[in-house]
C-alpha cells in the first residue's frame, strides 16, 4: 500500500495543542489523507480507544486508531480499494462506554433516513456528475397527490415526477419514493439523464409505505394497491402506457412480488440490493422479520412465471445481499428475462443505490448506449 504520511504541519500542530491542530487540518482540506491505495484518518480527543464503525457486511476487518505520541491525536491507516465508498462513524471508547460520532475532520457527509454518516471515499471515487444540480439542465416537475385508498381504507399520498416538456415514454413506479427523492436525488438524476440523452423522457410515481414491513414483504394487499390504484391513476396523469417497477432493499422485494403476482402489469424491473432472502439465520443474522420473504422466494423459485421486458439488478459488493442479487439475476435470466447486473465497491445505503441508477435506467429503458 502506498500509505499517506502525516504531514509535518499536522505533526507540529498536534504537539502544539488542539486549537492549532484543527486549524492545520482545515488548511489541508480536512481528512482522510489519501495515498495511492490507502487513507490516513485522524481523530482529535481524549478516550481509551477509537475505531471506524461501518455497516458493510462483507469487508476485511479494519485496524483501530493509535494515539500519536503524547498528544490527543489518533491516527489509523486504512487499505481500501480505490473505487470504494462507504458510510461510517467513529466509535470512541471512554470509561467503559462507547459513543458513535461523526468524523468532525472529514467534511464529507452522507444523508440517510436517520440523519447523517461520515463518508469514506477511495482515491479514485468521485460522485457521479449526473447526480449533481447542474446549470442549464431542464428541470422536471414534482407534485404531491392525495387520494383515498380503497385497498387500505385510508388516505394515501404519492409524488409524481413529470419530465421537462412532457411526453414521457414510460412510467417508473418507485417504492420508497420519498427516500429516493431525498437521499438519492432521484428527480435530479432523471433530469440530468434525460437532458443528456442517456434515457428517453420518463415519468415517475413515487410511493411511500405507511407500514413498510407489512407492505413490502410480499404483501398481496400492497401489490393490489399498486396495480389497481397507483398505476392507473399515475398513467392517467402522465399519459403513459408502459410501466416499470423499482425499489431498493425490501422495496426490491415489493417490486418483484407485485410483478410476479400480477403478470403483464410491468414492462421492466429495477431491483437494487433486493432483500431476496431464501433462508433465515446465517452470517448476516436474517431473523424472523424475513420469514414472509423466504416464503415468497420459495414460491418464486418453484414457479418464476414470466417477468416481462428488461430487468436490471444492482448491489454493492460489500453488501451481505450481493449473493442474493447475483442469484436472482441468474434465476430471472433463466426464466427468460433480459437481465443486466451491475455491482459497485459499496454497501447497503442510499448513496450506493444512487450511484447505480444510471446503468439501471439505461438498461431497462433501452438506451442506445446500453444496447451496444
Amino acid at each position: 500500500m502506498s500509505e499517506p504520511r502525516l504531514p509535518e504541519s499536522i505533526v507540529g500542530a498536534a504537539r502544539a495543542g488542539r486549537e492549532s491542530l484543527h486549524a492545520a487540518v482545515a488548511d489541508i482540506g480536512g481528512t482522510p489523507l489519501r495515498g495511492e491505495n490507502g487513507a490516513l484518518m485522524l481523530y482529535v480527543g481524549v478516550g481509551d480507544g477509537v475505531a471506524v464503525r461501518h455497516w458493510l457486511d462483507i469487508f476485511p476487518p479494519l485496524p483501530d486508531f493509535t494515539r500519536f505520541e503524547d498528544t490527543d491525536v489518533w491516527t489509523v491507516a486504512l487499505d481500501i480499494p480505490t473505487d470504494a465508498r462507504f458510510d461510517y462513524k467513529l466509535a470512541v471508547s471512554s470509561h467503559g462506554r462507547q459513543r458513535l460520532k461523526l468524523d468532525s475532520l472529514n467534511p464529507e457527509r452522507a444523508p440517510n433516513p436517520w440523519g447523517f454518516n461520515s463518508e469514506l471515499r477511495g482515491a479514485a471515487y468521485a460522485p457521479p456528475a449526473w447526480a449533481r444540480l447542474n446549470d442549464g439542465v431542464a428541470r422536471g416537475d414534482v407534485s404531491r397527490h392525495e387520494f383515498k385508498s380503497a385497498t387500505f381504507g385510508e388516505d394515501r399520498a404519492v409524488h409524481l415526477y413529470r419530465p421537462a416538456g412532457g411526453g414521457a415514454s414510460a412510467l417508473l413506479v418507485v417504492h420508497d419514493g420519498d427516500d429516493y427523492l431525498e437521499f438519492a436525488r432521484f428527480a435530479t438524476v432523471l433530469d440530468n439523464l434525460i437532458d443528456g440523452g442517456d434515457i428517453p423522457p420518463v415519468a415517475a410515481v413515487l410511493c411511500g409505505p405507511v407500514d413498510r414491513l407489512g407492505e413490502y414483504r410480499a404483501s398481496s394487499a400492497h401489490a393490489a394497491f399498486i396495480v389497481d390504484e397507483v398505476v392507473p391513476r399515475a398513467r392517467a396523469e402522465t399519459e403513459t402506457d408502459s410501466a416499470i417497477a423499482m425499489g431498493a432493499s425490501l422495496g426490491g422485494v415489493a417490486s418483484l412480488y407485485t410483478a410476479w403476482a400480477h403478470p403483464g402489469t410491468f414492462d421492466g424491473l429495477i431491483l437494487q440490493a433486493g432483500s431476496f432472502v431464501e433462508k433465515l439465520g446465517g452470517p448476516f443474522h436474517r431473523g424472523p422479520v424475513f420469514a414472509p420473504v423466504v416464503r415468497f422466494m420459495r414460491n418464486f423459485n418453484d414457479r418464476p412465471g414470466l417477468i416481462s421486458g428488461r430487468v436490471h439488478v444492482s448491489c454493492g459488493r460489500y453488501d451481505g445481499l450481493i449473493h442474493e442479487a447475483r442469484a436472482i439475476a441468474e434465476r430471472l435470466a433463466g426464466a427468460g428475462a433480459d437481465v443486466g447486473l451491475t455491482e459497485s465497491a459499496a454497501g447497503h445505503d442510499w448513496r450506493a443505490w444512487r450511484d447505480l441508477l444510471r446503468p439501471a435506467l439505461m438498461h431497462v429503458l433501452g438506451s442506445r448506449e446500453a444496447e451496444q
